[in-house]
């Protein structure tokens, strides 16, 4: 069931988030764009179209659209091969049409079937790879890209490598900084007298102690002083003309050439998959455990996109770094999403010389504690005692190549492990269930089978999504040997959020011990609904998140 949400419930964290997540994305917005050979200006476009339009029309309430790192290969090939940007463009138009109509065919639901302890193992990785590619820039050594999430680098280094060159490259000044930033992030919840300050980001307080400092080190000639190698590095433009030509719109007479359609079908596919990964991420994070309707998040990706490249905007996702920060910030709704598009595009046409004065390490020490909270230490244990076999090996697995390869290939290895893992243990039909319309008052069966994986996580979900108000439900594991964590996840979130939201009595039967799922009271009047089963697989098949 989908409610109506108030933009503005939240307003005040809201801004707070939305700040952070722009001072992060300013960077992020630049650095890809200069990756892909594209204008610097068009990764500014996409991320204010992210912010403002994908922020809008979607449904998720973390999520935060732009240029995404997993683009910028196929963005810098593509713009070669066709030999002008504008061309390019019709493929990003093309790369849209085909998201919208995706959502229009419901393909989202295909992230139903991505397992929790592959977006767990994602997100830890990513959280190391922020860590680690942060590090050279809070000791001044700028050379790799912001936003470079690949461990082979276009330089020829990779991510540990990079690491070894920073003893050469240390700018004093730049760690200063960071230390100083780090200081004031970590210590702006807990310090009893900056708890009552709360209106002001301790992100926003680092960069502006960081823009000082520094001005405080150049006018007094510092060997500190860092320079603009080292700064945000946002193009300014100097008259009318500079800033008519900053937007370009797509060639519209290339929509016959057969590249520029299978460079908008290969946007199109990454593009869908990085965003679906991020949403089921973005969820996952999510404390009030709200779901996303990803056939709507295609569809404002693919408006996005179009949006986008009408303007001379680079292609969009769904980006887990910007997401996390999000998160990391306290945001509550998606008007952070948007509060950080809208402050992209008011800076950048207002105040960008200001803006090139922030320096990259104070950004950095932001994105260093970012990484940490994704990557934390905690998260392996948990899945360690979990279980040994079917959750830990392909969460580390996940882990392990998403920081060695990049986050597509680290995903795929840990689907194939989760899927072979299916194949070994799954010998018989996991759900099989039936029913008639469900009336208010009615005590539902739901009757688990011998083995339910990850893969029964979409028709459980609609199942239970489907319940209506005030009635009662019994689900019966007394003939199940084996439940996978992400099964026994969603039924405990859904009897601590939604069933108690919607007055839903819930009855846990059968269960075993080691599942620590506690039973509810007993029903009296129980009634079989064995022969309501029929209409229940439809409604699967159709499963809407």
């Amino acid at each position: 069931m989908t409610k109506k949400i108030n933009l503005f419930a939240n307003l005040k964290s809201d801004f707070a988030s939305g700040l952070v997540v722009f001072l992060v994305a300013l960077p992020l917005c630049l650095g890809i764009a200069l990756a892909s050979g594209a204008p610097l200006f068009s990764g500014i476009i996409s991320g204010v179209v992210g912010g403002i339009v994908v922020g809008y029309l979607s449904t998720s309430h973390l999520s935060v659209s732009g240029p995404a790192a997993g683009l910028t290969a196929i963005v810098l090939t593509a713009i070669t091969d066709l030999g002008a940007f504008n061309i390019f463009l019709m493929a990003v138009f093309i790369a849209g049409l085909i998201q919208l109509t995706l959502g229009f065919l419901k393909a989202g639901t295909i992230s139903n079937f991505f397992p929790n302890n592959v977006i767990e193992g994602m997100l830890a990785g990513i959280g190391v790879i922020i860590f680690l590619k942060q590090i050279p820039h809070a000791f001044g050594y700028d050379k790799d890209f912001e936003g470079d999430e690949s461990f082979v680098q276009a330089d020829g280094q990779n991510t540990f490598s990079e690491l070894f060159s920073v003893i050469d490259h240390i700018q004093l000044g730049s760690l200063v900084i960071t230390l100083i930033s780090l200081a004031i992030l970590i210590g702006w919840n807990k310090v009893e007298f900056l708890k009552k300050i709360k209106l002001v980001p301790a992100a926003l307080v680092a960069v502006i102690v960081g823009i000082i400092l520094n001005e405080v080190f150049i006018q007094t000639g510092s060997s500190l002083a860092i320079s603009g190698d080292h700064l945000v590095a946002l193009p300014v433009p100097t008259s009318l003309e500079e800033f008519q030509s900053i937007f370009v719109i797509p060639d519209f007479s290339a929509i016959t050439n057969f590249k520029v359609w299978g460079i908008g079908a290969t946007i199109a596919v990454v593009a869908s998959i990085e965003t679906l990964l991020c949403i089921e991420a973005a969820d996952r994070m999510d404390t009030q455990k709200r779901y996303t309707n990803t056939n709507v998040e295609l569809k404002a990706q693919g408006i996005g996109n179009m949006v986008s490249s009408l303007l001379g905007g680079l292609p969009m996702t769904s980006v887990v770094v910007r997401t996390s920060a999000n998160n990391a910030a306290g945001a509550k709704s998606k008007m952070s999403a948007i509060i950080h598009g809208f402050l992209l595009l008011i800076s950048v046409l207002t105040i960008p010389v200001l803006l090139n004065k922030i320096p990259l390490a104070t950004l950095a020490a932001v994105l260093l504690l970012v990484g940490y909270k994704l990557a934390n230490p905690k998260t392996i244990k948990h899945f360690w005692k979990k279980d040994k076999i079917y959750q830990f090996i392909p969460f580390i697995l996940t882990f392990v190549a998403v920081v060695f390869t990049d986050l597509l290939k680290g995903v795929a290895l840990g689907m194939i492990v989760n899927i072979i893992f299916v194949l070994i243990g799954n010998s018989k039909r996991a759900f099989k269930f039936r029913k008639e319309e469900y009336h208010e008052g009615d005590i539902i069966h739901i009757e688990l089978a011998q083995e339910v994986s990850f893969l029964n996580k979409a028709a459980i979900k609609s199942t239970l999504n489907d319940l209506p108000e005030n009635s009662k439900v019994v689900i019966n594991a007394t003939d199940t040997v084996y439940i996978a964590h992400d099964i026994l996840d969603l039924i405990r979130e859904f009897k601590a959020t939604r069933a108690v939201d919607e007055n839903i009595k819930v009855k846990l039967k059968g269960f075993k011990k080691a599942y620590q799922l506690e039973d509810s009271d007993n029903f009296k009047n129980t009634v079989t609904v064995e022969q309501k089963y029929d209409a229940m697989k439809r409604k699967m098949i159709n499963v809407e998140n």
